[in-house]
């Protein structure tokens, strides 16, 4: 895979084979350091950090020129200027982003209604039943790009291939303002020399794990078997890279929504300063959303944090997930790495946690659950809530106040039950 600032960019030619390739993962090119420049053409051309200048604050975005340095999103600002001191910070406009994403999702749904958005600057599309109206996959996916240029002044990448995995994968490789397209029959000879590091989920940890056992590329992965991927990952996730380095992933493009997002959010009496008392209170918030979630039968694929600071100055933060949960645990998980990123330069009055993107839950179709011991446990205290009242059974840690729990440890997995065979 590229590095994020375009080198190693791999495009296809305009003959390409697309057979098969009916799943686009469309991209926009630095989406917000974009805009940016669109609104201020001076800075085209130019290494530009979007962020706020001061304090502990992190990029939010920056424009390929910053990230040829190592620029990277979530690093602290102040680390980026050392990486590149020339860079220009520009403050970030938030609800500008919001209205361009608009605008580009809308030209997504001109192609065809089968538009699943996975964050404000990315989208997979099913377009295998477009093929009459708009012509072949290749054919989409370039007059895709010209409208996206056209009507934005914006640029995308694509990536087509025959799953949402491969088709991510390939829009990675093609950025900036590519096209890379993997017909059906070529998705073992693209997958095999990658990096395992290029597989859809696979972090830092278990990249090291991987490489610890010299499994170093997708070719090794595939021949390596299955229980050695699961000793080394854990069964689950084992289980996920073993398919997917098969080019294996029968996640479909997800259309439908429920509602548009599921929070909570508190109010603290008096400021709160104290991480053992913020953390814990993200956990208690991720809870709830997770309890609503399973409620309305819907997954998030987004998760997002609110941060109110005593002066009132509020900041929001969002990630994606790598699939779509209604798992605390999960939601919790990605809430507290969030705000870990936060340059806090007071107290807090108020903090959220909200769960974004919303689809109907679908786990039974997904080759693989990360979430499943936390979901047996969690779906075992919504039946003793929905039974003896809600707040009656809950997490050991929360019990007496965020304070009282402070010092427990976080389990990463649920403790065994009778049932699970202990």
């Amino acid at each position: 895979m590229g590095r994020g600032d375009g080198s190693g960019r791999m495009v296809s030619p305009a003959d390409a084979d697309d057979t098969g390739a009916g799943i686009l993962h469309v991209d926009m090119d630095a989406f917000y350091a974009a805009v940016e420049v669109l609104d201020d053409p001076s800075l085209a051309g130019k290494a530009i950090i979007v962020g706020a200048p001061e304090g502990r604050s992190v990029v939010s975005s920056a424009s390929y020129e910053a990230r040829r340095y190592g620029v990277r999103s979530a690093m602290p600002v102040s680390q980026a200027l050392r990486l590149c001191p020339t860079a220009i910070v520009v403050r970030p406009h938030f609800d500008r982003y919001v209205e361009m994403s608009r605008q580009v999702m809308e030209i997504f749904h001109e192609i065809t209604p089968l538009v699943e958005p996975l964050s404000i600057d990315e989208a997979f599309l099913d377009v295998r039943g477009a093929r009459r109206l708009w012509g072949p996959p290749g054919t989409i996916a370039r007059m895709l790009r010209a409208r996206v240029k056209e009507r934005t002044g914006l640029t995308c990448s694509i990536g087509a291939a025959a799953t949402k995995h491969v088709a991510k994968m390939a829009s990675t490789l093609s950025k900036p303002d590519g096209l890379l397209i993997i017909p059906e029959h070529r998705t073992m000879e693209f997958l095999v020399p990658r990096s395992v590091r290029a597989l859809w989920g696979v972090g830092p940890k278990s990249a090291e794990a991987l490489e610890s056992r010299g499994i170093r590329t997708i070719g090794d992965v595939v021949a390596t078997p299955r229980p050695v991927l699961e000793r080394a990952l854990g069964a689950s996730m084992g289980a996920r890279v073993w398919h997917l380095a098969r080019g294996e992933d029968v996640r479909e493009v997800e259309v439908e929504r429920v509602e548009k997002s599921i929070g909570h959010e508190e109010t603290f009496e008096d400021d709160v300063d104290d991480d053992a008392v913020l953390g814990a209170e993200l956990r208690r918030l991720a809870d709830r959303v997770g309890a609503r979630l399973r409620a309305h039968g819907a997954e998030a694929a987004t998760v997002s944090i609110k941060v109110r600071f005593a002066d009132f100055r509020t900041l929001t933060r969002s990630v994606t997930l790598t699939e779509p949960t209604a798992v605390g645990q999960r939601i919790g998980d990605a809430a507290r790495t969030l705000f870990g990123t936060l340059d806090r330069p007071m107290p807090i009055r108020l903090i959220g946690v909200r769960a974004e993107n919303l689809r109907p839950a679908a786990a039974s179709a997904l080759l693989w659950d990360d979430d499943a011991e936390w979901r047996r446990v969690e779906e075992a205290m919504d039946d003793a809530s929905s039974r003896f009242g809600r707040g009656v059974v809950t997490r050991a840690a929360l019990l007496g106040g965020p304070r009282a729990g402070s010092s427990l440890p976080s389990h990463p997995r649920p403790p065994r039950t009778d049932a699970d065979g202990a």
